[in-house]
């Protein structure tokens, strides 16, 4: 079996398959799932650093991307609920600059 050893394919597989998932298929679609769900889990990356937060928020969309039906409605709300609040707070900056200059 020439494909079972090929560099490019070992690379592109999860590291999971040698830890917590030895004996799995790692060709089975539901293992691949899980082992991306794995490694998700175990990602380690600061928490109190402007990178920290920005991957928190790629994460929110990667999972709001992923769900569907009411979740997927309840991220919409939540994502156009923190847009609405960065408007009005820009807006009221602005008025406050504008009413204090002129």
């Amino acid at each position: 079996m020439p494909g079972l050893h090929d560099p490019d394919r070992a690379a592109a597989r999860s590291p999971q398959f040698d830890d917590e998932l030895l004996g799995l298929d790692p060709d089975d679609p539901d293992a691949q799932a899980f082992a991306a769900h794995l490694d998700r889990m175990q990602r380690q990356r600061p928490a109190f650093t402007v990178e920290g937060y920005l991957a928190g928020v790629g994460d929110f969309a990667e999972s709001a991307n992923r769900a569907r039906g009411p979740r997927r409605w309840g991220a919409v709300l939540v994502a156009a609920l923190l847009l609405a609040v960065a408007a009005y707070l820009v807006w009221d900056a602005l008025m406050f600059v504008i009413t204090t200059w002129l």
